[in-house]
């Protein structure tokens, strides 16, 4: 038996990544009258562009907040500990969740739900998981997810009757068969693929980012988002040079650069790659050659040969010439 009362105006608080979970969860609310708004989270390592395209879809009113400043401080030693790379899932969503939970007491919604759907994760989305993220959140019983609900024990929303739990689904499991059913029966047809979308989870990426943290230590915001572009040299452990790889990933790696406080290194003449140096390289002009003859090597320049580079820093532009180096003999700086 139901203990749905049918309550007017209630207000749900949804986070989401933009994804067909995200959107299900929020249109089995929205089925029962349930007025949702959705809440997407921006740091350097994933990006609120799909639930922005969400939300425009699907007439669903979109919050974006940055948390990056609360969210390094939990990366740097997540309680939950990291999953096969950098990411702390656990204690990425438990953040999440407080976070919303603080907008919820602030604009007055009712409790809070995701799209997360038990057993679909190994690490976030067990349900020993989902009891860590609602305990370590603050806002324990306040959290609904309706795709598993049925499977859960029941939340205070349901509780209390703002939500017909008989209504909500019981779905587990890796299988994407019931959401593409379920998605049908909505008329959703336009969504991502389930791909993730979190860098933490990238090889790559983690490596990048463990150099940042465990060897130069020191970083400001934009090099998070530099990880993103390039190919990353360790020169020394407070300076690494990053080297586009492309034409595009030079236009990216330039949206990093700080004429005052960096080093911009590329060929006087011959196109190729930019190479930046984060806050420069102080007085070690060994490192400045250094960087500039890796970046020569990315160039038409045979290895051993001279290249005039130009050296771009706050004291203004100069040339250098400098032997090429064989990009396979940097291989052991590679990041």
């Amino acid at each position: 038996m139901s203990d749905f009362h049918s309550y007017t105006n209630v207000k749900a608080l949804g986070l989401t990544s933009g994804g067909l979970d995200s959107i299900l969860a929020a249109l089995v609310l929205q089925e029962q009258g349930i007025d949702v708004t959705w809440v997407s989270f921006k740091t350097p390592f994933f990006s609120p562009e799909e639930a922005v395209k969400a939300a425009e879809r699907n007439g669903i009113p979109l919050k974006v907040v940055d948390i990056t400043d609360d969210y390094m401080p939990m990366l740097e030693n997540p309680r939950g500990g990291y999953g096969k790379n950098m990411n702390p899932c656990m204690d990425c969503h438990a953040l999440m969740f407080a976070r919303a939970g603080e907008i919820m007491n602030q604009e007055g919604f009712d409790f809070l739900f995701s799209g997360e759907v038990a057993g679909q994760r190994p690490m976030s989305q067990t349900k020993n998981a989902m009891r860590y993220v609602a305990k370590n959140s603050g806002f324990d019983g306040f959290i609904l997810r309706p795709l598993s609900a049925r499977l859960l024990p029941p939340s205070f929303a349901e509780e209390q009757g703002l939500v017909d739990r008989e209504k909500l689904c019981a779905l587990s499991g890796r299988s994407r068969k019931p959401q593409l059913a379920l998605a049908e029966r909505f008329g959703v047809k336009v969504f991502p693929a389930p791909a993730g979308g979190c860098l933490l989870t990238d090889k790559g990426f983690s490596a990048r980012l463990k150099d940042l943290m465990q060897v130069q230590k020191s970083y400001e915001t934009r090099e998070l988002y530099l990880l993103r572009h390039g190919r990353h040299l360790r020169l020394d452990s407070s300076t690494k040079a990053v080297a586009g790889r492309s034409k595009q990933d030079n236009e990216n790696i330039l949206t990093c650069y700080r004429e005052k406080e960096d080093l911009l290194i590329h060929h006087a003449s011959l196109p190729g790659p930019v190479v930046l140096i984060p806050r420069g390289a102080g007085k070690e002009a060994d490192l400045v050659k250094k960087a500039a003859a890796i970046c020569a090597g990315y160039t038409k320049t045979e290895p051993g040969d001279s290249a005039v580079m130009r050296i771009i820093s706050a004291a203004g532009s100069d040339t250098i010439t400098v032997s090429a180096v064989d990009p396979a003999a940097v291989q052991t700086l590679m990041i």
